[in-house]
């Protein structure tokens, strides 16, 4: 039985909604991509536990939350997109200074729950446009912060849908990454602060607010940060040394106001991204003899 057949079968015994060849499009900030063969929403924990149970161990899954980090290629994913709803987004206080939060929970949204309840620590999420899910995968961060300095243990669902808890001290984070199984479906977090007082945590989130404002480019069809800085090196400083600020492919194009910032104007293909994305990372390898790293997640079928 093939993936379409599995999924045929499983639609009519979960309440969650099952598309089939549903653009992609509407998923990533850049608003580009095509279809996905299978998404998924469950409506619950149980429903995701016995959809995984009976894809019978397909492998080709993609867990996308707000898309804010992802490129997805004009052919589409050839294998299953889970999506998770509102049932995985709840923030919940566990102790006076300690936070769960769901998996597709938005990182500005526990930014702002753990300010409510008088919890310093995660002040730089207001900056990071993606969710809880992503942001322990790639290790989120900005300005001297990052989620493994607040982190306790994420919950997460293997391919067979049996829940495992793991403990940060378990996981070796790096900058942008993890060393945390690719299958593994992230469901919840727990992280910890430090007590504070609102003035003081809402003066460090304006600060950091004022000052992405101040740096980025903001209202575009765009995904963040393209590369990785190297170390010792930004990356932005390197695509302008290297002579590509400016620099156009189709539609895509590199902010004027950042450099590590591409953008779709409108019209541009997915292609048209990659295609700046390689001739960007060919002129500064030549330039600099840097071998960029991509931040950005490319996902789908050439």
């Amino acid at each position: 039985m093939n993936l379409v057949s599995k999924a045929m079968s499983i639609k009519n015994k979960v309440s969650g909604k099952i598309l089939f060849d549903e653009s992609l499009s509407r998923y990533s900030w850049f608003n580009l991509g095509g279809p996905a063969k299978v998404i998924f929403k469950p409506k619950n924990l149980n429903e995701l536990s016995f959809f995984l149970k009976n894809i019978n161990g397909f492998k080709k899954i993609l867990v996308l939350g707000a898309g804010s980090n992802t490129l997805i290629r004009d052919n589409g994913f050839s294998g299953i997109v889970i999506k998770l709803g509102s049932a995985f987004s709840r923030i919940s206080l566990f102790d006076e200074n300690t936070i769960i939060a769901g998996a597709s929970a938005f990182d500005k949204d526990l930014s702002n729950f753990a300010f409510k309840n008088s919890v310093s620590g995660f002040e730089f999420l207001s900056c990071i446009p993606g969710t809880i899910g992503g942001g322990i995968r790639m290790n989120s961060g900005c300005y001297e912060n990052d989620i493994s300095k607040i982190l306790v243990s994420v919950q997460a669902m293997d391919l067979n849908g049996k829940i495992r808890i793991i403990y940060s001290s378990d996981i070796k984070f790096s900058y942008r990454g993890c060393s945390l199984d690719n299958d593994l479906l992230f469901i919840s977090a727990t992280f910890k602060g430090k007590k504070n007082n609102k003035k003081d945590i809402q003066k460090k989130i304006n600060y950091f607010v004022e000052k992405k404002k101040k740096d980025q480019p903001s209202k575009i069809k765009t995904c963040g940060s393209t590369f990785k800085n190297p170390k010792n090196e930004k990356a932005w400083k390197l695509i302008k040394e290297s002579g590509c600020a400016g620099m156009k492919f189709g539609d895509a194009y590199i902010s004027e106001k950042h450099c590590n910032f591409f953008v779709n104007g409108g019209k541009a293909k997915s292609s048209d991204l990659e295609n700046l994305i390689n001739q960007v990372k060919d002129k500064v390898l030549d330039k600099t003899g840097i071998n960029l790293e991509l931040e950005l997640k490319i996902v789908g079928e050439k």
